[in-house]
């Protein structure tokens, strides 16, 4: 079926229309006082935020820093809800922190949505993705996954020493969004690149961001133009094709939605896979009752995704007022820790332990809110598969390094090198 020529110019205009926002001063270098100078983005905060978070949460609840033009970062459980809950003085119209704010014309609808919506359009827009990621949709992933896991492990086997984040945990979600979306498998590697430049560039000098976030789009929509040209049975045909309120959805939509389900659904797992499997290489007795007992494997997913919670979010202040304390700018930056949040022990009991049983764990590490994350289902499927496939595998592991282990930086954060002993 041939493609609507105005459909096709209508894809082909979207880079010019991409709304990058203004500048703000771009802050980086060393903390003084992680109260009044926070940032997210040293190297320290990749390290081990946790120590922070613990002591911001004691003297400082909500946390004040000039960079990136101004922004807040509250640590307690129930600062960090209440904020995901507002959404009548809090926006999502952007949800990296960085050194841009999209113009609020781009309210209610935003670059990536239903991520970046605000109501009333964020309910439409999330609605139309429900279908994909139901347990239903994606139970049927299930077997495809567990295969792929299985390959990568026979491609190391016989080796002593293997990188689990960078030869197992970031290909398998890579895989996954990739043939829901109908991309070409072997493009894994420019996934990895559109990942860290969006989400670990944000000091990066405005033309290179912004030239780095055009590649990405640029990608996208080749995407969109091939899947026009050759319709098939994946997200991207029901994209181009779904409608809103009696209309096609336009082109920034859509693309703004691709981008959405391939950093998002690419990196939170990626680090969550991987953060799982380090735990569990210095842990050995949580290894080893897990390789015992499998059944165990429900509730230690529940625990690893509290106490890794990889993903934060952030949202912008729509006018000046005063919070809890707190004096808020209009367009200040509120840098949502789910991770600050599910380590609090006003919330948690023994919050600062990993509890592999834990029966009780209403965490938050896929949002609170309506911006609760709509792929948490194909989270969980990928990331059970992933230590399902490896503990039979690989029963016995440990750290080759510990001091070779990375960290991502930015808003979600989970190993990018990961060197494991097995056997």
């Amino acid at each position: 079926m041939a493609a609507d020529p105005r459909f096709i110019r209508d894809f082909r205009e979207a880079p010019d229309e991409r709304p990058f926002g203004t500048r703000s001063e771009i802050i980086t270098g060393p903390v003084s006082d992680w109260a009044s100078d926070f940032s997210h983005t040293e190297p320290e905060w990749s390290a081990d935020p946790y120590p922070i978070m613990d002591d911001l949460r004691e003297r400082c609840p909500i946390a004040r820093t000039e960079r990136f033009g101004g922004g807040w970062l509250p640590t307690r459980f129930e600062d960090v809800a209440a904020i995901a809950y507002d959404t009548e003085r809090f926006s999502s119209r952007a949800i990296i922190m960085s050194n841009f704010r999209p113009p609020r014309e781009l309210a209610p609808v935003g670059g990536s949505p239903p991520i970046s919506s605000d109501p009333p359009f964020h309910r439409d827009a999330r609605k139309l993705l429900l279908p994909a990621f139901t347990k239903a949709a994606v139970s049927r992933q299930e077997p495809a996954t567990r295969a792929f896991c299985h390959a990568l492990i026979d491609d190391f086997a016989g080796q002593t020493v293997v990188d689990a984040a960078q030869d197992y945990a970031q290909h398998i979600p890579m895989r996954v969004i990739a043939a829901m979306l109908g991309f070409p498998p072997e493009d894994g590697p420019r996934f990895r690149e559109f990942v860290e430049n969006t989400l670990e560039g944000v000091n990066l000098p405005p033309e290179e961001r912004m030239a780095r976030m055009s590649a990405l789009f640029d990608y996208l929509l080749d995407q969109i133009h091939d899947h026009l040209d050759h319709p098939r049975d994946d997200l991207t045909s029901f994209l181009v094709n779904a409608e809103l309120y009696g209309h096609k959805l336009d082109a920034g939509h859509v693309a703004g939605t691709m981008a959405l389900l391939l950093i998002a659904g690419i990196d939170t797992t990626w680090s969550a896979i991987g953060s799982s499997l380090w735990h569990l290489a210095r842990t050995p007795a949580d290894r080893e009752r897990l390789v015992a007992d499998p059944g165990l494997m429900r509730t230690a997913i529940e625990e690893f995704l509290r106490a890794y919670a990889p993903v934060t979010m952030a949202r912008l202040v729509k006018q000046d007022m005063r919070w809890r304390g707190a004096d808020m700018r209009a367009d200040d930056w509120i840098l949502l820790s789910f991770p600050a949040a599910n380590r609090d022990p006003a919330q948690f009991d023994r919050a600062d332990e990993v509890v592999i049983d834990r029966e009780v764990n209403r965490h938050a590490a896929f949002g609170l809110g309506i911006h609760r994350c709509v792929g948490s289902h194909l989270a969980r499927m990928e990331l059970r598969v992933a230590l399902e496939v490896w503990l039979e595998r690989v029963p016995e592991f440990t750290l080759a390094d510990p001091v070779a282990v990375t960290w991502s930086a930015g808003q979600i954060r989970g190993p990018r090198t990961l060197p494991l002993r097995i056997g």
